[in-house]
């Protein structure tokens, strides 16, 4: 039997602010190439509209600005970088 929902800890710690710019900027690039890829892939072999695709790399683009926003202020202030950061898995029945 599957459990309906499972929780794992991805990231849990105090970083200096440079190691936290590193992690979460690997996470946010990943994510934003995983995006673009998908878009371009649906674009191509099904000439669907990918403009989900196009919306979420712009939002996880400002995510970063506004992540290393905080960071650089973490970095003039001599201030650590706590993160906790989870993922949740769910599970849901498909369309039919």
């Amino acid at each position: 039997m599957i459990k309906n929902a499972s929780e794992f800890t991805l990231i849990e710690g105090i970083f200096l602010p440079n190691e936290a710019k590193f992690l979460l900027s690997s996470l946010i690039s990943s994510k934003i190439q995983f995006h673009s890829l998908d878009g371009f892939s649906s674009k191509i072999r099904f000439n669907d509209d990918n403009s989900k695709s196009k919306a979420r790399v712009e939002a996880l683009t400002k995510t970063r600005e506004d992540i290393f926003y905080l960071l650089e202020l973490a970095e003039k202030n001599n201030l650590n970088i706590v993160l906790d950061s989870k993922i949740v898995i769910r599970f849901e029945q498909k369309p039919t």
